[in-house]
């Protein structure tokens, strides 16, 4: 009941009592698992509303997730945030991603406070098998990581974006193994052998593929890139359009396309096409200038481009094919909108910012609802009704007679754009009022349950003459370590007292063996030398279709054990530093591991 108060006070009163009478219906319905249905959610990264064929781009063909909404419900206007983690926070608990203290993609701010519950944790209570694969983006040490956010099965990256998509280093429940083959279809594969061996076990499935193509770098194997190294392809006209980005992106599109084919065909063939909702859905607006609808902005923008995302809806058994939903949705509607179509209930009781769509999908005739969306990063927020964009400058743009955001209607409509104004106003002060000026969570590190946490270079910070190998810090590594007076720094806290062995993932070449490291939090310290050389070659240009400019090339790193010292629990400062340096160089260093090998359970 406090869920629906909540309801009515925010969506108005038609909303309210349509809800109302849908959640009655539902009421009737079991969480029994064994009549539960699946769920299978499909997230891009970094894919507009303009690369799908059903959208009108004639560059490409994208059949198997056009078949969704002609099997299927489609939105029309559907909203997500201008970056990836943001849009992620919100899919996962139905609330403004700042509301979770998520302001960032990298270094530790991308994180989702644990206060907040996820969808998966409402799932995972309700009997279902619980999997996310593919890249996360919300937190990598435990309980930030997925195990700790209701899914009991993970199996990706848990980083922003990643150097290499082909046989790439990944996650699996906390253990570091290789991934099998382009990264895409290895993920597939993953979805596809979960809601198998669920079917199998007479367990219904909640599965979460999260992809991270056509993110950067620009890596698809041949047969799709050959399809687009020569195309003829409809422009944009813009002069700041990358041609070879663009074919890069399309060709990737058509491999999720196609891996979604096979998800698809694999819930076919194993029967569970009726009884199983897929949605397919992206995570902000296209990574570079290319078609798009004409609308403006790309992924980083709060405008419409930025944030205008395709989303689909197919559930055989209820959704009418064909379906067309007109009333503005976003992702923060994803959470009370599927568990009021299974019939669960909520896990935590922190308010929704988003509202069910179930009855929309359900066949109930929309009516109007008095809605704002809101986009926000990086300072800039604008707000979007049913009709109007108001830009983060403060301009009005009427998207129905201006769909490309070209006149500024404020001085013709100034009552829509005070409201709207006032609307940003009150969202500031409700939504970002909530952040700390100043992110200061440590990382957390030594739990019974999940006792490898990893601490990468990207949530370290270097000092002296050490930098990052690239601007992007999500999959660098720290490199330039030559003096005694250069270090490396984690902000922690220890969960659990205990002994824990400390291991340094380094490379080195043969004529810089012989550092002394010495690894510090508080009175504890570990030791070690590098005894050994390793120097291997870096790698991800020779697959690259276009020259990256922000992630790391990479490389592999060699595991060196510093030994096993007593940890109190507590916060501190983890340092690294070398002793002694005997060549012109110590290592470069991905990683710090921290494994709790024995302590208080």
């Amino acid at each position: 009941m406090p869920q629906l108060l909540q309801k009515i006070a925010t969506q108005g009163v038609w909303a309210a009592s349509l809800l109302l009478a849908f959640c009655l219906n539902s009421t009737a319905r079991t969480a029994d698992p064994a009549r539960a249905l699946n769920i299978v959610i499909i997230l891009a990264d970094d894919q507009g509303w303009g690369d799908l064929s059903l959208n009108g781009n004639t560059n490409l063909r994208t059949p198997n997730i056009d078949s969704l909404a002609r099997d299927g419900a489609k939105f029309d206007r559907f909203f997500v945030q201008p970056v990836c983690s943001p849009t992620r926070a919100e899919f996962l608990t139905g609330r403004w991603h700042p509301r979770g203290a998520v302001r960032g993609v990298s270094t530790g701010a991308e994180r989702l406070d644990l206060d907040e519950r996820t969808v998966a944790d409402a799932f995972k209570a309700a009997g279902y098998a619980t999997g996310c694969f593919g890249k996360w983006h919300n937190g990598s040490q435990y309980p930030y990581h997925p195990n700790g956010r209701g899914f009991t099965e993970y199996y990706g990256f848990t980083s922003g974006h990643w150097g290499e998509y082909y046989d790439p280093p990944l996650d699996h429940n906390g253990r570091a193994v290789r991934g099998k083959g382009y990264i895409t279809d290895d993920l597939t594969d993953r979805a596809i052998a979960f809601l198998k061996a669920n079917a199998a076990a007479g367990k219904p499935s909640f599965c979460y593929l999260a992809f991270n193509t056509p993110h950067s770098p620009m890596q698809v194997p041949d047969a799709y890139w050959q399809r687009f190294e020569k195309a003829a392809l409809k422009l944009t006209g813009d002069k700041k359009e990358d041609v070879s980005h663009t074919r890069a992106a399309l060709a990737m599109c058509e491999n999720i396309d196609d891996n979604v084919g096979r998800l698809l065909a694999a819930i076919k063939e194993q029967k569970l096409e009726e009884n199983t909702i897929v949605l397919y859905f992206s995570d902000n607006g296209p990574n570079g200038r290319r078609w798009n609808g004409g609308m403006k902005g790309i992924k980083g923008s709060t405008d419409e481009g930025g944030v205008r995302s395709p989303f689909l809806v197919r559930w055989p058994a209820k959704i009418r094919p064909g379906t067309v939903v007109a009333p503005i949705a976003g992702a923060v509607d994803l959470y009370p909108t599927l568990i009021d179509l299974c019939g669960i209930k909520r896990v935590g009781d922190k308010p929704f910012d988003g509202m069910s769509v179930a009855p929309w999908l359900l066949g109930a005739e929309p009516k109007p609802v008095d809605r704002v969306l809101f986009s926000h990063w990086t300072g800039r927020t604008s707000a979007r009704d049913q009709r109007y964009r108001l830009d983060a400058a403060g301009q009005l743009f009427d998207l129905l007679a201006d769909p490309d955001q070209t006149k500024n209607v404020a001085g013709d409509r100034p009552e829509d754009a005070k409201r709207l104004s006032a609307a940003v106003e009150r969202w500031k002060r409700d939504v970002l009022g909530e952040l700390p000026k100043v992110d200061d969570r440590p990382f957390p590190v030594g739990f019974a349950e999940f006792p490898r946490t990893v601490l990468p270079a990207r949530d370290g910070v270097p000092h002296g003459g050490v930098k990052r190998s690239a601007n992007a810090p999500n999959c660098s590594y720290f490199t330039n370590w030559t003096q005694p007076d250069d270090r490396m720094t984690w902000e922690v806290e220890v969960h659990a007292s205990g002994r824990y062995e400390a291991i340094v993932h380094y490379t080195c070449p043969k004529g810089d063996v012989g550092s002394a490291l010495e690894l510090s939090l508080g009175a504890a310290k570990w030791a070690g030398t590098i005894a050994e050389a390793h120097d291997p070659p870096l790698r991800g240009k020779e697959r690259d279709r276009v020259p990256r400019t922000g992630e790391s090339f990479v490389k592999d790193f060699r595991a060196l054990s510093l030994g096993v010292v007593e940890l109190p629990a507590g916060k501190g400062t983890l340092t690294l530093r070398a002793a002694k340096v005997p060549g012109t160089q110590v290592a470069d260093v991905r990683q710090i591991e921290l494994v709790l090998t024995e302590g208080k359970k």
